[in-house]
């Protein structure tokens, strides 16, 4: 019987916390302030607090702090009823688990308890262990124990992280300040984007793609998931299957690059995973050109590539880059600090559709009618490495890795989206 510590100054939460808790079979323990509640937590140990920020004395980020101190810290999920983006990212920048916007829903509650409780049993059997997945700089991927012919799919192992862990930006299209929390999810969970307020979520699935101008959006049951893309580059290189995002609408933009990604991954940690998951092994070309030589298909290979032609006007020009993946390192180095383009030219035209409202001289690489106006490109093919981020983005809303070789010219995150349509389709995937 897992233990839960309830920590509020208002009796009427606690008493009402007590009997949710307690018919779901759980000890539950109470403290009005954080002095007693920190009293507690050494003598009794348990596995879970559900911690009020706001509160006399020693108020719950206090005491979170306090908390985390202890060679084996409870999870914590932290509740307030002012809930915003800003105070849910530094809650968890302090270690919180997760984090509640009052009044909630009791699914939502016996949801994130159960994700804490199972995330804290995970630590403690990690510690036991001593596992090697650990938050190095770099994190190695699993290798096929055998090369495998190409026609014959492996089956991976499902991966989540290893902890919460936060990132705070910008919007590129809405221009709100906004934040993201990622938190480990168990096997089969998927990819999955909520707010603080909603028990509602939208899986990152074809199926729930809403909109493609500029950036790729989810819909579902009234969860928006703006710009998704660079985030979920970074997921697929890293090859994770299963993690709960939070966010306020759009995913930040952060420098234009998935650059923060990656370091959030891995200062979170991979975790191996019970179950598994079947790679989609394309078997035949599938192809989608259009007029205008724009043009994108997938084909037979023994990996999973995109080769990317760029054919823009001056000062860009023509460019190509392709891209092998062979795990996180090589995709952290050639293909994530590859940051969005724009032209300032089209900066009114996109202002007048509601779009690019957070784009800043430090957000995107700007080009005028001569040259690159705000910056120095970090690779000489930066705009055809940043495409091939978008696609390796896109190419993750099947919810599968794919072995296959994409090539692309003069595409974008439509085009991407009615490829993975045909795949689904021709290959009768669900």
């Amino acid at each position: 019987m897992a233990t839960v510590l309830v920590v509020d100054d208002e009796p009427g939460i606690r008493t009402t916390l007590r009997g949710i808790l307690a018919e779901e079979g759980l000890r539950v323990l109470e403290a009005e302030d954080g002095r007693q509640a920190l009293e507690v937590v050494k003598r009794e140990r348990p596995e879970l607090l559900i911690l009020d920020i706001w509160m006399p004395e020693v108020d719950g980020l206090q005491l979170l702090q306090q908390v985390n101190e202890l060679a084996i810290p409870p999870a914590v999920i932290m509740i307030s009823g002012h809930g915003n983006i800003e105070a849910a990212v530094k809650a968890t920048k302090l270690g919180a688990f997760d984090f509640i916007e009052k009044p909630f829903s009791l699914d939502v509650l016996l949801r994130a308890v159960n994700r804490a409780l199972d995330y804290h049993a995970a630590v403690l059997r990690r510690m036991d262990a001593q596992p090697t997945n650990s938050q190095g700089d770099s994190i190695p991927e699993a290798a096929p124990t055998a090369a495998l012919p190409a026609t014959r799919a492996h089956r991976w192992s499902e991966r989540t992280i290893g902890r919460s862990v936060v990132a705070s930006g910008q919007g590129l299209h809405t221009g709100v300040k906004t934040g993201l929390i990622l938190q480990p999810l168990p096997p089969g969970s998927g990819i999955q984007f909520t707010s603080l307020s909603t028990d509602e979520y939208v899986p990152a699935h074809l199926d729930c793609v809403d909109s493609t101008g500029y950036a790729t959006t989810l819909h579902r049951n009234g969860v928006t998931a703006k710009t998704i893309e660079h985030l979920l580059a970074t997921l697929h290189a890293y090859r994770i299957t299963n993690v709960l995002v939070k966010m306020q609408s759009e995913v930040p933009i952060m420098d234009g690059s998935a650059l923060e990604f990656c370091r959030l991954v891995e200062s979170a940690g991979v975790v191996d995973q019970d179950g598994t998951i079947e790679e989609i092994v394309i078997n035949r070309r599938i192809a989608i050109d259009k007029d205008g030589g724009e043009s994108i298909a997938i084909e037979p290979a023994d990996c999973f590539g995109i080769s990317y032609t760029l054919v823009y006007p001056h000062p860009v020009g023509e460019q190509q880059f392709t891209y092998i993946h062979n795990g996180p390192q090589g995709f952290r180095e050639q293909i994530a600090p590859a940051r969005t383009f724009g032209f300032v030219r089209d900066m009114k035209q996109l202002a007048a559709m509601g779009l690019a409202s957070g784009g800043r001289l430090d957000n995107c690489i700007l080009i005028d009618d001569e040259k690159v106006v705000n910056t120095t490109l970090r690779f000489p093919d930066e705009f055809a490495r940043h495409k091939v981020l978008d696609i390796m983005g896109d190419m993750y809303l099947l919810a599968r890795p794919i072995r296959g070789m994409i090539t692309a010219r003069m595409t974008g995150h439509s085009d991407n989206i009615q490829l993975l349509h045909e795949i689904k389709r021709s290959m009768g995937l669900r």
